[in-house]
């Protein structure tokens, strides 16, 4: 792995199949606390072996692997050393700082490939997760497009086909939406490209229950490098709180 020290923050705020990489199926996570902040971690990088997720030095998660995610972590608010190692070393891939917000929850991804590609070197993304309650009989769900070799798209609800909507649009990659409130219920969605809406990914059977908040992520490659096989897709984190 080479090492990178590239960092991108985006505070606002999929393809083949579809999993959930939330990590805690049953238990929500307890309260945030004065001086602290909640961080979640994410493996988005399709060509990257396992990581650890360090803090100030301290291993916060270990042994983390493609695409999988962590539960929430407690991180002392303020401005936090960040690393990721190759997990179970000391070599470190990526290392930057970042101020965390008291009683904030975030999404850390770290995205990108070790391969060589200015376009999409490993690096950090940092999203602040607005976990507020939907609205009743809706859930809120947000877009993250992190395919690195993927064109810009569009999401588009087809779950009725003679009323098809956009439900987010032109999202390029390192691009992330806010959360959006829908209704409640089960969704065939189409991830179609930006420029000509050619469907290059469906996104069937998708199901959004009531008060709950997801995030869903692009993940993998259009063209995989030789030996390769984490061809595109997309990952689902149900946000516990």
């Amino acid at each position: 792995m080479k090492k990178w020290m590239r960092f991108m923050v985006l505070a606002v705020l999929p393809v083949a199949m579809l999993t959930s990489c939330d990590d805690d199926d049953d238990d929500t996570i307890p309260p945030v606390q004065t001086g602290e902040a909640m961080v979640m971690v994410v493996h988005a990088s399709p060509d990257a072996d396992a990581v650890d997720f360090l803090v100030d030095d301290e291993v916060a998660g270990a042994n983390l692997s493609y695409p999988d995610n962590t539960d929430y972590l407690t991180v002392e608010a303020g401005d936090r050393d960040l690393k990721v190692n190759a997990a179970g070393t000391q070599t470190t891939v990526l290392n930057t700082d970042f101020d965390f917000d008291d009683e904030k929850f975030y999404t850390v991804f770290a995205a990108g490939t070790v391969a060589e590609d200015d376009d999409a070197d490993l690096s950090l993304l940092v999203l602040t997760d607005d976990l507020s309650a939907p609205a009743s009989g809706n859930a809120r769900v947000r877009f993250v497009h992190l395919a690195p070799d993927a064109p810009a798209v569009d999401i588009v609800n087809v779950t009725d086909p003679a009323n098809e909507s956009v439900l987010f649009d032109a999202q390029s990659y390192r691009d992330a939406t806010a959360f959006a409130s829908v209704p409640a219920g089960t969704y065939n969605l189409d991830v179609r490209t930006d420029n000509g809406g050619t469907a290059v990914l469906p996104l069937n059977g998708i199901v959004l229950e009531a008060g709950k908040i997801y995030t869903v992520f692009a993940n993998g490659f259009v063209a995989p490098p030789t030996g390769n096989t984490n061809t595109l897709g997309a990952e689902i984190i149900e946000h516990k709180k």
